[in-house]
């Protein structure tokens, strides 16, 4: 997204802005989109898809979305959907099972929310691979590739979910625009590293020293 033009002069909003205002209308998007539960998965899936072509000079804009995210959908997306809405209510069940008191509840209650934090920062990631729009499961696999070699994108990736619940328990109504804000974060991950990796590609070896 660094390519963005710079405002010209007499504009009254420049690009960042109304990439802002993209973002907004792009989370209010996905948040009408992700109402059924099951589509949520591919909601989030499309809103990253058309913010990284912000940065290829396409709109990104909730029109763009919603004709992308017709044109995707597919039998995969609702299976996605019920893993993921299994994964929060098994998730759930663990911890209200830990708050009941039970033997060992303690050390119990931190590898769920261990387990639980991994399967979220896979599974977001996994929403902002481009492969997730025809190919759950090679998203998926790259995804956990990319958790496991990235680990400053899955902490950037957790601390974007705390700063998204924070926002809604502040301001309920912002609930409605954190998936915009989301999707971009998850998406600016994925090309962080898709970057560095290119980068790593083609740098030029350097000759041994003599």
């Amino acid at each position: 997204m660094s390519g963005m033009r710079t405002r010209e002069a007499g504009e009254v909003f420049g690009p960042r802005m109304t990439l802002f205002a993209d973002v907004l209308s792009v989370g209010l998007a996905t948040t009408a989109a992700c109402l059924p539960l099951l589509t949520a998965p591919a909601a989030l899936s499309t809103a990253c898809a058309v913010l990284r072509g912000a940065g290829e000079d396409r709109p990104a804009t909730a029109g763009r979305y919603f004709a992308l995210l017709r044109r995707r959908l597919r039998a995969g997306d609702p299976a996605a959907g019920a893993i993921a809405l299994a994964g929060a209510l098994l998730f759930a069940a663990d911890l209200a099972l830990a708050g009941a008191g039970l033997p060992g509840a303690a050390l119990f209650a931190t590898v769920a929310a261990a387990i639980g934090a991994t399967a979220l920062v896979v599974g977001l990631r996994t929403c902002g691979r481009p492969e997730s729009l025809t190919d759950w499961p090679a998203a998926a696999r790259e995804a956990a590739r990319d958790a496991v070699r990235d680990p400053g994108g899955s902490a950037l990736v957790l601390l974007a979910v705390a700063t998204a619940a924070l926002c809604a328990w502040m301001l309920v109504p912002l609930a409605f625009l954190a998936p915009g804000p989301l999707a971009l974060a998850l998406t600016a991950v994925d090309v962080r590293l898709a970057g560095r990796t290119d980068g790593a590609t083609a740098a030029p070896t350097r000759p041994p020293a003599r």
